[in-house]
């Protein structure tokens, strides 16, 4: 069948697309322990390779992968998770299913691909299973109630003590004790609620998650003397966590960011005005200067 130069060369960038993809899928399955979510990632791998074969019948053109995508794939999905990095790729193909649409007055098959790219890898993708989105309750539990907890302990600690150093010894106590204190209260749950989840597992990825949180909120005081401009980063460093972790949950659990977002950004910011105006009472009331 004899195609346009137009098209011929929209068909080797999916077939450099394909390629890659078939290349990061494999690569990602040689690193996975369980047999099922290599087992998926294999499946992937050979589907793209199959659409590559099926646009390299009418281009008669070999193409090679793109080194650097592949390796930024590998290495987002070994530090982040391959459930997160695959997905992030996937999402990331947006816009060449729309370029298939285009194609399918020319090419029969871009209706057949398009289809199999958008419901049969998707399929596959939500087969994939991994610790930890197994335990994001417990890390959402650690890291929102760190967020609201210290974010409002130390807006009210600035107004109440004013002295950097002061504020992140108070602070890292508070944090450390409070740390300590969720997941304990994590293990408890997890062992009265019967799950298959790990008590320990959890009670661990719900502490790690906090103590992360209170070190990030709590280091700007370690490194800046002026007090509210610590407490303006720590706010700033806050939202960052909150639109950071809440991306992650987006693309990986397929689950709305802008909501869940707003909603945990306005609680922590809201308790830490709250909390600035309490310090700034009691600093009042009792007389407090140091």
């Amino acid at each position: 069948m004899s195609i346009t130069e137009d098209v011929r060369q929209r068909l080797l960038a999916y077939q450099r697309n394909e390629i890659t993809e078939h290349h990061i899928y494999r690569k990602l399955a040689e690193t996975i322990k369980s047999p099922e979510n290599r087992r998926v990632l294999e499946h992937i791998a050979e589907d793209e390779l199959r659409h590559y074969e099926q646009w390299r019948a009418y281009t008669q053109q070999d193409v090679t992968p793109s080194r650097w995508s592949i390796w930024k794939y590998y290495l987002i999905s070994r530090i982040l998770g391959f459930t997160f990095g695959a997905k992030l790729m996937e999402a990331a193909e947006g816009s060449i299913q729309r370029g298939y649409e285009r194609l399918r007055e020319v090419i029969p098959e871009a209706d057949a691909v398009m289809k199999e790219e958008q419901e049969h890898e998707t399929a596959l993708l939500q087969m994939l299973d991994e610790e930890r989105l197994r335990y994001t309750g417990s890390i959402v539990l650690g890291l929102n109630d760190a967020l609201v907890e210290l974010t409002g302990a130390l807006a009210g600690l600035t107004l109440a003590l004013q002295n950097a150093r002061l504020i992140a010894l108070t602070g890292s106590i508070t944090g450390i004790a409070a740390a300590l204190s969720m997941a304990a209260s994590e293990y408890l749950s997890t062992k009265s609620e019967g799950t298959t989840k790990s008590a320990g597992k959890a009670s661990i990825y719900t502490g790690i998650a906090y103590l992360t949180t209170v070190l990030i909120l709590i280091l700007p005081y370690l490194v800046l003397s002026n007090y509210y401009v610590s407490l303006t980063c720590t706010l700033v460093s806050a939202v960052l966590i909150i639109a950071a972790f809440n991306y992650y949950i987006a693309v990986a659990k397929d689950e709305p960011f802008r909501g869940r977002f707003l909603e945990m950004t306005g609680l922590s910011l809201s308790v830490a005005a709250f909390s600035f105006l309490v310090g700034l009472l009691m600093r009042t009331l009792f007389g407090v200067d140091i």
